[in-house]
């Protein structure tokens, strides 16, 4: 191409301004410099765009058609700008969250129409997986991890913290006795999880406490259920469950249903411990542990703008 769009510029400026002199002082150019950029158009092009006179500029037949195709052109060129402005600025585009199902739930989904009527344009796609998932393997953009991260090429953002709580439904306990030290956990039925193992490492240091044990002494009636061992005071508790599943939400339906006790993330029961439909037990004997939580993604110019809004906008949302 022959043409920068400067000279674009400068050929429909004249015309529009009426002389040369006027479309320098609107373009901050010198006069000289506007006259050279005409002069070197029109060479390009081989053909005079315009008839200079002392008093007036007069097109040409083919200054008139070049001027149609250049104000085409640089309205064009404006409307890319435009919308590339408006990209940055209203993200858009498909965005992939990954995350366990709790924190999808708890998390994440209670402020989703929020989020879609902030920005519109951006399609989330979100998928939930209780097992760390490769994101490239996945396709996925952004995924919540809850724990100390492992050495990774990833890009991490802190999301805040959280605890975990030894917990259990009230007409559990009203019919099983709740357990008033970590030896009276022998005789309860505990509900932990298939994997990771450090998940039924409870936050609970060993201790020595009251022996009255359960209210209702239920320490021996379902021993063989939950049985449980302790290793370091400053490590917690390792349980061997009774009852076991994968996803945190299963367990958390299990101890609503009255199945036994739990350990879970104050984000997955603090509703529930609120209205009253769990309650903690052990307070005491609670470690001061603290899960970190991150969102993960890989830095991508295309993503940043999407990423960064979701980032942004959930960070602010979560409870410290």
């Amino acid at each position: 191409m022959k043409t920068s769009t400067d000279e674009l510029l400068v050929f429909v400026t004249v015309i529009d301004a009426g002389s040369i002199t006027a479309a320098a002082e609107k373009l901050q150019q010198t006069v000289s410099g506007v006259s050279r950029a005409l002069t070197r158009l029109e060479k390009q092009l081989g053909v005079a765009l315009i008839l200079r006179t002392t008093r007036r500029l007069q097109l040409t037949e083919e200054g008139e058609l070049f001027l149609e195709r250049a104000r085409a052109i640089l309205a064009a060129m404006e409307d890319a700008e435009e919308a590339v402005t408006r990209h940055r600025e209203q993200p858009s585009g498909r965005l992939r969250v990954d995350a366990a199902t709790p924190f999808m739930l708890h998390c994440i989904v209670p402020h989703m129409t929020a989020f879609a009527a902030r920005y519109p344009d951006i399609q989330l796609e979100l998928t939930s997986n209780e097992r760390i998932v490769d994101l490239l393997e996945q396709r996925v953009d952004i995924a919540i991890r809850i724990g100390a991260l492992q050495d990774s090429t990833l890009h991490a953002r802190s999301l805040g913290v959280s605890r975990r709580r030894v917990v259990a439904s009230p007409a559990y306990l009203k019919a099983h006795g709740t357990p008033r030290t970590l030896q009276a956990l022998h005789a309860h039925r505990l509900i932990g999880f298939t994997a990771p193992a450090q998940l039924n490492r409870w936050p609970l240091r060993l201790q020595t406490g009251p022996a009255s044990g359960d209210s209702n002494g239920a320490e021996s009636a379902q021993g063989a259920q939950g049985a449980l061992f302790g290793d370091d005071a400053n490590e917690g508790l390792a349980i061997h469950p009774a009852l076991a599943a994968s996803s945190g939400e299963t367990i958390r339906q299990l101890a609503l249903g009255d199945a036994g006790i739990a350990c879970l993330s104050d984000f997955m029961t603090a509703a529930d411990r609120a209205a009253g439909r769990l309650v903690t037990v052990l307070d005491d004997a609670l470690l001061a542990e603290r899960q970190p939580i991150h969102a993960v993604y890989y830095r991508s110019a295309a993503l940043a703008a999407r990423v960064q809004c979701f980032l942004a906008f959930i960070a602010g949302r979560l409870e410290p």
